[in-house]
């Protein structure tokens, strides 16, 4: 990686429609977000607008997945950038597989959790991903931006895993310490890493400062 400073800013999308229903989303079920998830969203715009805290944004990328596309939208008012977001599956969320739209209580009928539930290289799903396949996947995304946008200041809007598989793929981390953290990321939150020319330094972690006194 060439020795330019690099700014890598991971926003978590705001609270979902899934979140809410109970459900699993994917590809195909993603409903978006909640009312308060737009709200959350409105709060991280509204905040960033004020603060310039980001400073000018070269790129911006989402996930796929319309509670992160959506998410982009809101905040795009106080992003300065060039240009819309960029959407690709590359940032989507682990793939639940034929877990996609059920209920937890559905799941938890249909795949009943066996075994170590936060063993990395098996799958719970069929047709799902394992962790370390999706850390992979993640890692491997995350580590190509960083050399596509060498010296720029780039921001990620997507999921709670994506942000738990930058410790792995930036912070040198076990995938198995990993995830347990992803479950703890707050909706809207900004991560943030930076490139020093010589190692990947964490600026940030789960900085949700603007939904002090959000009305839930």
């Amino acid at each position: 990686m060439a020795n330019e400073q690099t700014t890598l800013v991971l926003i978590r999308h705001g609270e979902s429609a899934a979140q809410t229903g109970g459900f699993v989303s994917g590809h195909d079920t993603c409903r978006g977000l909640s009312p308060l998830g737009r709200r959350q969203a409105g709060a991280l715009r509204d905040r960033l607008a004020a603060t310039q805290e980001l400073g000018t944004v070269d790129v911006v990328y989402t996930s796929i997945l319309p509670r992160a596309v959506e998410t982009a939208a809101l905040i795009a008012p106080a992003l300065a950038t060039p240009r819309d977001a960029i959407a690709e599956c590359g940032w989507c969320e682990i793939h639940a597989g034929e877990a996609e739209g059920l209920t937890w209580d559905e799941i938890a009928d249909r795949y009943p959790p066996g075994g170590d539930s936060y063993d990395p290289f098996t799958g719970r799903f069929p047709g799902g991903e394992s962790w370390a396949e999706f850390a992979a996947r993640a890692g491997s995304r995350l580590r190509r931006v960083s050399l596509e946008h060498a010296g720029e200041r780039v921001v990620v809007v997507s999921h709670g895993g994506i942000i738990g598989a930058s410790f792995v793929a930036l912070g040198g981390l076990p995938i198995d310490q990993v995830i347990p953290m992803t479950y703890e990321v707050t909706n809207s939150s900004i991560t943030e890493w930076r490139w020093t020319g010589t190692a990947w330094r964490l600026v940030r972690f789960n900085d949700a400062a603007h939904l002090a006194g959000l009305a839930q």
